[in-house]
């Protein structure tokens, strides 16, 4: 018969506090035996067994008979595994993965490198072996010794064939003293023969000596080569500059000779002859001063000279070429009248000439214009501006300017342009002081810009009368560009200008200028680009070129000395009727009576022939007659 016991036992001492009541449970455990005293020592007997999908973990209540059975789903279990143990378990996942990582990509590729090949390490040994070899030959072909010494292990590291040769009879030790005492330099003799051995230290190994040894014998050697080389070559310039120079003069005679005969016949073909073999001349003059500028025997001639008269010396001669193309020139000088400067006139005169020239071929249709003005930085410089509207000299053109004749330039119908302008020029105005520039846009034009030092004369002009003090001239030009030069050029001489529109309907005038030809209808100046001095064209009317300054001076005088001379004309022939009205008129009784003494004076001065005490009772000016 079976017997049961009843206890008391406190459930907290057996169910840990975290850990739910729930899934614990407490049964009988036959397999202890109650008759037996349990034996305290004995270790505690805990059971795992497996209950479907559920985990039973048993262990037994000592003393009692029961055994305590906690009860765990197996997918609690492995949620509550996962939760504990997965950071740790994903932590060994990636550091694995990253092992493998390293070993995969840099073990790997260290080992495939190396197994790939033994290619490379052979093709870096040889490329090494490629740049001592150049190394080597660089040093051997050295035309100085070079030895570099290494002091602390006491060997050569580099030596060339100069210094192997030398290096048995050097003493290195008592050269790199003696090397310290004098500066790095010192002489040397080895058999008979001198040497200048220089040191210098390492930058990189401290111990280390550069030597660099010259040969001094044979560099004396090499120098008076050298220098007679140098005395060749100057002989051989001198015979080509006179040769030059001779050739010239040969051939300029038998040119100068042939223009002459050409210039005397009378013929339009041998005009044309006349005309080819001053271009002849002109080219032989331009080739002997390129050989005087090269040889720099060309020297400056500085004398005081008009700038105003040198431009009328050099429209004259490019006027025949612009007359040909039909090309309008345009002169603005912007220098005060009268005003001298210092500085070789005919070289400039030169220049201008060829530069304007040079144009005329390079320009088909359009105008040239000279500008000429003093700096605004400094009064002792000119510039000298030339224009054209023709097609714009190209980039190969102007390095023509460096080396003559290099190549080659644009062509007219007229022949080609001459390739010796730009350096002639460029060589002249250096020789000046001065500075050519060329600049030009294709189908727009060229400009020429000459800067030259020309000091203004200290003699000031003198403040006197002008030419054309008191003068009033009408100025009915249809061109502003015309009508500001001769407004200028008439200002400067002292005249008083006016233009149709300025002038008021009763104003006289003395003058009357025009570059239209329908409105010269009485005395007058025409006025044009293309004539080469004056021409007269009628009764007190004269065509004259407005660029050239005297020309405009003469034509003014020649009109006032005929309108002078109208005006002395007209009283002889109408003395008695002017006297018949007088005398009727009642006025000459009233003179005669309140001033006799005037009326006296009057006549002995027309018997005088005193014309300055008569102008002083002279009427207002009319048109056509100009009083002085």
């Amino acid at each position: 018969m079976q017997r049961w016991s009843a206890f008391d036992l406190p459930i907290n001492d057996l169910i840990p506090p975290g850990m739910t009541i729930d899934s614990f449970r407490i049964e009988p455990d036959p397999s202890q035996n109650l008759a037996t005293t349990p034996d305290k020592e004995s270790a505690d007997h805990i059971g795992i067994t497996f209950n479907g999908m559920q985990i039973d973990i048993a262990t037994d209540i000592s003393t009692t008979g029961m055994q305590l059975l906690w009860t765990v789903p197996m997918s609690t279990m492995l949620l509550e595994s996962m939760q504990n143990i997965l950071l740790p378990l994903l932590l060994n996942i990636g550091l694995l993965a990253l092992a493998l990582f390293g070993f995969t990509t840099f073990r790997h590729y260290k080992g495939r490198s190396h197994s790939s090949g033994a290619g490379l390490p052979s093709a870096a040994n040889s490329e090494l072996r490629l740049l001592r070899a150049i190394n080597e030959e660089i040093v051997s072909l050295l035309p100085l010794g070079l030895l570099v010494h290494d002091q602390e292990a006491n060997r050569t590291v580099i030596s060339n064939p100069i210094a192997d040769h030398l290096l048995p009879h050097l003493n290195l030790q008592n050269i790199t003293n003696m090397a310290d005492q004098h500066q790095g330099v010192i002489q040397a003799t080895v058999n008979n023969e001198q040497y200048e051995i220089r040191q210098y230290r390492s930058q990189v190994a401290p111990r280390t000596q550069i030597l660099i040894i010259r040969d001094q014998d044979r560099e004396v050697l090499v120098n008076k080569k050298l220098k007679q080389a140098q005395r060749l070559y100057e002989k051989n310039q001198q015979g080509r500059a006179a040769f030059m120079q001779h050739i010239g003069s040969a051939l300029k005679q038998p040119a100068l000779t042939l223009a002459a005969e050409a210039a005397a016949l009378s013929s339009t073909e041998n005009r044309t002859l006349a005309q080819h073999a001053d271009e002849l001349v002109k080219l032989i003059d331009d080739i002997q001063l390129a050989n005087l500028l090269e040889s720099d025997a060309w020297k400056t001639n500085q004398t005081l000279f008009s700038v105003q008269e040198l431009i009328d010396d050099v429209v004259p001669e490019v006027l025949p070429a612009m007359k040909r193309k039909g090309l309008q020139l345009l002169i603005n000088n912007a220098l005060p009248a009268g005003e001298q400067r210092y500085g070789d006139r005919e070289a400039l005169r030169r220049t201008l000439v060829l530069l304007i020239q040079y144009s005329v071929t390079t320009t088909p249709i359009g105008k040239i214009t000279l500008d000429v003005c003093q700096d605004e930085s400094a009064s002792d410089r000119l510039t000298f501006r030339i224009l054209d509207t023709g097609n714009g000299v190209s980039a190969n053109e102007i390095d023509n300017m460096h080396f003559p004749y290099l190549n080659e330039t644009q062509s007219d119908l007229y022949g080609k342009a001459n390739a010796l302008t730009f350096w002639l020029c460029d060589r002249m105005t250096r020789k000046l002081g001065g500075q050519l520039t060329i600049k030009a846009r294709e189908s727009l034009g060229t400009r020429y810009t000459l800067h030259l030092k020309m000091p203004a004369s200290e003699e000031a002009p003198e403040a006197g009368e002008h030419l054309l003090d008191d003068v009033i001239v009408l100025l009915d030009v249809t061109s502003s560009e015309v009508r500001r030069i001769v407004t200028r050029q008439l200002e400067s001489w002292g005249a008083s200008c006016i233009t149709p529109d300025d002038r008021a309907t009763s104003q006289a005038f003395d003058l009357y200028l025009t570059d239209n030809p329908s409105n010269l209808t009485a005395s007058g100046l025409l006025l044009s680009d293309d004539e080469v001095g004056i021409r007269k064209i009628g009764p007190g009317q004269l065509r004259v070129n407005f660029n050239i300054s005297t020309a405009m001076q003469e034509a003014i005088l020649q009109l006032i000395e005929q309108q002078l001379a109208e005006e002395a004309v007209q009283p002889v022939t109408s003395g008695n009727e002017s006297n018949a009205e007088l005398h009727a008129s009642g006025y000459y009784a009233l003179f005669a009576d309140t001033v006799p003494d005037d009326v006296q004076r009057l006549y002995t001065e027309i018997e005088a022939g005193d014309f300055a005490a008569l102008a002083q009772n002279r009427p207002p000016p009319q048109r056509g007659i100009c009083y002085a």
